[in-house]
């Protein structure tokens, strides 16, 4: 069964960093989109940043745009998101996710982690 397994989450003062990673459980993801989302409590899932598995143009929401950055490694099967000068409005549960064919849409992925969280404190 394909599965995509995050970690690195946790609590962070205001300012810090955090990595997150998503390891794939198998090669199968080599031809997709793989992308980071969050989920504030009471809020919609929505976009944090995605790239090509195999690398290529990235895209990011304007709020994390400079801050964060997302990144693969094939030899490892992982997709990374580094996060700098973390804000409190960035916390949330932080899903790594896959598509076959789109971008950016909640809707347009097909495989997800369980998630991980991410508390920023003041």
């Amino acid at each position: 069964q394909v599965q995509l397994v995050e970690s690195g989450g946790g609590l962070v003062q205001a300012g810090g960093s955090l990595r997150l990673s998503c390891e794939a459980s198998e090669r199968t993801f080599s031809s997709y989109i793989m992308g980071w989302f969050r989920q504030a409590p009471g809020k919609e899932r929505e976009f944090v940043a995605d790239i090509p598995w195999n690398g290529g143009l990235t895209y990011y929401a304007d709020s994390v745009k400079g801050r964060f950055t997302i990144s693969t490694d094939n030899a490892k099967n992982t997709v990374y998101l580094q996060m700098n000068s973390l804000k409190p409005e960035d916390t949330a549960v932080y899903y790594c996710a896959a598509s076959r064919f789109g971008r950016q849409l909640v809707r347009a992925y097909d495989y997800w982690g369980q998630g991980t969280q991410v508390t920023v404190s003041s």
